[in-house]
């Protein structure tokens, strides 16, 4: 079987997304979840992208159901349950349902008893999606804004928290989590090895996160409170930062690598089309045994874009590598997709000054990257 190698994670490859969601109901809980399941399946057969969608019932136990929808690729899914609209969409379920569990997987292979069925629709040809290899490591980043004036404020605190235990269980272990800030926006990328849902429950609970999130609650710009599960829920649904592609360099890990975060800011409506030049731009910089770029995971939620990046030496050594608008009209491509006046840079992209400009300006600012010690 051929495999895409160096890229462990995309949601940029075109195949076909089956979204599998694993739910548990609250006793006695179980047409007032049926009214709710009605309500969101109406909504979700109108958005663009959704093909359809299976509600099943365990016959073991009845209060365990499972709702299935397949899409015609990750972006259009990715787009809708970033959405503030998915946000107002499940809420009457939360009400209904003890416990959830998502996941999502490219349709690599279909199998039908019918040869007909099995035949391309019309327009369109048959794709055989590569496998991918990965490396046992699950990403994933939230990010929030806090009040403007409090940022010297909530770096001190998010910096000088005590690490939780990096060992979860036997199989699941926090192996890096990395901080930035951009102005008064906060984003904290995880890296995981084994089950990353286990992992961020795990951390929730442990004492020394709780009082360090305690902590920053006065400086949120979107009130929450942790004791109650529905505030709870919908803070961090809205803060879900996803990962939609991660690329590494297929050669030996040089020694010296940084870790920077670049923030892009999208036009409305562009923050998926900005993330996938972003994915294309490092599959090429990666390739390239002399460029500075080794690895670098695209984070994306509606206008949102962060690029995670690790490079061999400064980032300013090559602006159009750190930026990734190295090629042919690249720069005027990201140029098209840009907010630009978001970031306090306006103008053509095309000239040096502006974009060493664009690289000073979507540099975050480090506040802390701790890896486990045997990482």
């Amino acid at each position: 079987m051929t495999s895409s190698g160096r890229i462990s994670q995309s949601a940029f490859d075109g195949s076909k997304l089956r979204v599998i969601l694993l739910l548990d109901l609250y006793d006695g809980a179980q047409q007032k979840f049926l009214d709710a399941y009605e309500l969101m399946c109406n909504q979700v057969a109108s958005i663009p992208g959704h093909i359809s969608d299976q509600l099943c019932q365990s016959i073991e136990n009845p209060s365990q159901w499972l709702i299935t929808s397949e899409w015609e690729s990750a972006p259009p899914f990715l787009a809708w349950v970033n959405s503030e609209e998915h946000v107002e969409t499940v809420r009457p379920m939360h009400s209904c349902v003890k416990d959830t569990r998502s996941m999502r997987y490219s349709i690599l292979r279909e199998t039908h008893g019918n040869p007909q069925q099995a035949a391309p629709k019309a327009g369109k040809a048959a794709q055989q999606v590569q496998a991918r290899v990965g490396d046992g490591v699950a990403r994933h980043a939230l990010t929030f804004t806090v009040k403007p004036g409090s940022e010297s404020k909530v770096a001190e605190i998010l910096a000088g928290y005590q690490a939780p235990e990096a060992q979860v269980d036997a199989t699941t272990r926090l192996r890096r989590t990395s901080l930035f800030m951009h102005g008064n926006r906060v984003v904290r990328a995880v890296e995981v090895e084994g089950d990353l849902l286990v992992a961020l429950r795990h951390v929730a609970r442990q004492p020394e996160v709780r009082a360090v999130e305690e902590a920053i609650n006065p400086y949120l710009e979107q009130d929450r409170d942790l004791g109650n599960e529905d505030s709870a829920r919908v803070f961090f649904t809205r803060a879900a930062l996803p990962a939609v592609h991660h690329v590494v360099a297929d050669r030996p890990e040089p020694a010296g690598l940084r870790r920077h975060a670049l923030y892009y800011p999208a036009k409305r409506g562009q923050g998926m089309e900005l993330a996938r030049l972003l994915a294309h731009q490092d599959e090429s910089a990666a390739a390239d045994p002399d460029g500075p770029v080794y690895g670098s995971t695209v984070f994306q939620r509606d206008d949102i874009v962060v690029r995670l990046v690790d490079i061999t030496g400064e980032l300013d050594a090559d602006p159009v590598a750190s930026l990734g608008v190295q090629g042919a009209g690249k720069a005027a491509e990201l140029e098209r997709l840009l907010d630009g006046p978001a970031i306090g840079v306006e103008g053509s992209l095309e000239t040096e000054r502006n974009v060493n400009r664009l690289l000073s300006h979507a540099d975050m600012m480090p506040v802390t990257d701790r890896t486990s010690a045997d990482s």
